[in-house]
């Protein structure tokens, strides 16, 4: 990371190049976590271990992905722990998987369904590159079926989810949780009273809002911008 903040992936057995000069790659390969390395034009850069966000800022997307905000509801709702297994269907650059199975940890296990090759292809790499080894990645349309049995949490980023909340509910655990991420409010509600007619309970729809807080010489208040709407969030439980 420079003293911008700006941050860079390292790769092994070679020179590091920035705006602001080179590192050698044998100054690299004997850093440590913590220490200040310098260009060749007496640029500090600090070596940190990247953690899931680190990574995520900077992996390979080609679509949007989603943010902070709405990841923590699903993670915090559902109490997805250590040794959870779950689907995740609407694979994207694989932003909210990677975090699923930085969770679940190695007792655990996700499974993500992605229709779209060229997208199966971008996660399968991201994944790779972070090094989790619990994540499957699925180049095949959930509407086919779910392959998985017993699971603790599926999560939906389809436009129509709702159409195969009979075979979630079939695939998943006792006091399993169904999430779905929906940009636009109908499909919430359509999500909302479909499962409820399957008779999961604990049915509710929420929306995050995130604002900032700047703190000023002059003060401290609210920031002018926030991240607002993003999507609706629909959780039900199997009882």
């Amino acid at each position: 990371m420079d003293k911008r903040g700006k941050k860079y992936f390292l790769n092994e057995g070679v020179d590091f190049q920035s705006d602001l000069g080179i590192i050698d790659k044998d100054l690299i390969a004997n850093a440590q976590i913590g220490d200040t390395l310098k260009t060749h034009l007496d640029h500090d850069f600090k070596v940190v271990k990247a953690n899931i966000n680190d990574f995520i800022e900077l992996m390979d997307r080609r679509c949007s992905i989603l943010v902070k905000k709405d990841i923590g509801s699903v993670l915090a709702h559902t109490g997805l722990g250590s040794g959870s297994n779950v689907v995740d269907a609407g694979t994207g650059a694989g932003a909210i998987c990677l975090n699923f199975a930085n969770v679940v940890g190695n007792d655990g296990m996700v499974y993500s369904y992605e229709i779209r090759e060229d997208f199966a292809k971008i996660a399968s790499k991201n994944i790779e590159k972070f090094g989790l080894k619990n994540i499957v990645i699925k180049n095949k349309d959930i509407k086919e079926g779910i392959d998985e049995e017993n699971l603790d949490l599926i999560f939906l980023d389809l436009p129509k989810p709702y159409e195969i909340f009979e075979g979630v509910y079939e695939s998943l655990n006792f006091g399993g949780w169904l999430a779905v991420y929906a940009p636009y409010i109908d499909q919430a509600e359509i999500a909302y009273k479909v499962a409820k007619k399957l008779n999961f309970e604990n049915i509710d729809i929420i929306e995050t809002i995130e604002r900032g807080i700047e703190v000023k010489t002059q003060g401290t208040r609210p920031k002018t911008r926030m991240v607002g709407h993003t999507g609706y969030l629909v959780f039900a439980r199997k009882l």
